[in-house]
């Protein structure tokens, strides 16, 4: 039988020039904030091969672990005195135990700087861009699979765009006061307001000073709530803590209710 799809003899292609596949393009993903889980994402990423940035608005990193004096809108801190309320090796990264030197419940800069000695050694530091701000995300195509970000450089003022195949949001959920509803405090701004008092939320509080001699009450049964009650008791002339039983449940025992 004759072989009619070539000729008798012809040479056959060499294997390097046969079609080679198509190398495939390295997944880009950017990631809002480097606190904790944004350092966290950034190590995953990198574990996983892709290629990945994150974007930090401040100068440093840890979130909301490294305080500051100064009140900053859309940024969370903890306050002066914070220690952690869970142990270290209940908090710590599973791959990066923290050194048995330190005390066992840590201060928050020494929360701070544990979760940045863990970026370093896991290589997500090298990917933070700090002081740059996101501004904007919003999907490229109809079906979401690209996303465009509007990207602030705030020592340079000025902006970028770039596009990504997924965004990584990891930037807590404390950035934005939570204000209760209840006749005679107003909104957040004192409209409405009907008590002459100071209001304040927990958010804008940095130091006991100025509370001297005062009756405060602390609207809250979270961690800011002890923390302020505790910082407050050493001056103020009087000091009460106040939640309603529903809050109280659902903070400690959230998953008793009905």
């Amino acid at each position: 039988m004759t072989n009619t799809s070539a000729a008798a003899g012809a040479p056959s292609a060499p294997a390097s020039e046969a079609p080679q596949p198509r190398p495939r393009r390295r997944q880009r993903v950017a990631v809002i904030g480097a606190g904790a889980s944004g350092l966290t994402a950034v190590k995953a990423c990198l574990e996983e091969g892709l290629d990945v940035v994150c974007y930090e608005r401040t100068d440093v990193l840890g979130g909301l672990w490294r305080y500051t004096d100064t009140v900053e809108r859309g940024r969370a801190c903890v306050m002066r005195s914070t220690v952690i309320n869970s142990s270290k090796e209940l908090s710590a990264f599973s791959d990066f135990p923290p050194d048995a030197r330190l005390p066992n419940y840590m201060h928050n800069t020494l929360m701070a700087r544990y979760i940045e000695d863990y970026g370093r050694q896991c290589g997500a530091v090298d990917k933070v861009l700090l002081r740059h701000e996101v501004a904007e995300v919003k999907p490229s195509t109809p079906d979401c699979d690209r996303w465009t970000l509007r990207v602030r450089r705030l020592d340079a003022g000025d902006e970028f765009v770039e596009e990504w195949d997924a965004v990584m949001v990891c930037t807590g959920h404390h950035a934005q006061p939570l204000w209760p509803r209840f006749k005679g405090l107003g909104d957040e701004h004192g409209e409405g307001r009907v008590f002459s008092g100071r209001v304040m939320h927990a958010q804008d509080y940095r130091k006991p000073r100025g509370f001297e001699d005062r009756k405060v009450l602390v609207v809250g049964v979270g961690n800011s709530a002890g923390d302020l009650a505790v910082e407050l008791g050493g001056v103020a002339e009087q000091v009460s803590v106040r939640a309603s039983p529903v809050i109280a449940f659902s903070v400690f025992w959230g998953s008793m209710l009905p």
